[in-house]
């Protein structure tokens, strides 16, 4: 992880925008942030909201001093994760499932067997309601967005892009490859909190119908 210290920016009158060096400090960051928060160290600072370099802090009482205050701070890695994964059952059918097979120099029943057996964590949400960039794959797994994006990619579709995993929540247009599909509700305005993945939840993936365990 880099050890290039955090640049805050401000952002209106009670927000700063934290820029880090890389996905992994941004994801050990936003620890510490509510760690200290946690902690009653963050008074007033009531959304925490990381993405892939960035951190944003809305309600910060004094944005000035907590930005000269964060380039001291000591930030260690990444804690172990800790806590049940949310488990989601996979139908490992996607179109591009071959596609990222060749691209890993494997078989499709062994791509399969390395995404299983990652343990995943939602370092940030966006693009959609209830999408969550899951972090796990080991870096050599990165495959490429696809040339042509697909007008429609179904909701439920399990799908690879760069370093992150992600499913589509809802159907839209989408560039990523699709290696699967899932039944799992990712946005449910009928729950609390709507979305099922949120920053820091651990998740694996599975083969539905597979025993427990399986899979991996």
């Amino acid at each position: 992880m880099s050890s290039a210290a955090p640049r805050a920016l401000r952002v209106g009158e009670r927000a700063l925008l934290v820029e880090l060096a890389c996905g992994e400090a941004t994801e050990a960051f936003h620890a510490e942030l509510l760690r200290r928060r946690a902690a009653g160290e963050l008074p007033g600072v009531r959304e925490i909201v990381p993405a892939a370099r960035t951190v944003l802090l809305d309600g910060v009482a004094d944005p000035d001093r907590l930005a000269a205050e964060l380039s001291g701070w000591e930030v260690g890695p990444l804690p172990a994760r800790v806590g049940a994964a949310i488990g989601i059952p996979v139908r490992y059918d996607g179109p591009d499932l071959a596609e990222v097979a060749a691209l890993w120099g494997v078989s499709v029943e062994a791509a399969v067997r390395i995404h299983t057996a990652a343990e995943f964590r939602v370092a940030f949400c966006g693009f959609a309601p209830g999408f969550g960039y899951l972090t796990g794959l080991d870096e050599r797994y990165g495959v490429p967005r696809r040339t042509t994006p697909r007008t429609a990619v179904p909701a439920g579709s399990v799908a690879l892009a760069g370093p992150y995993t992600g499913v589509y929540p809802r159907s839209s247009p989408g560039g990523w490859q699709l290696i699967g599909s899932t039944d799992v509700v990712l946005w449910d305005t009928g729950r609390e909190p709507a979305a099922l993945l949120t920053p820091g939840t651990l998740v694996r993936f599975t083969v539905e119908g597979a025993a427990a365990g399986g899979g991996r």
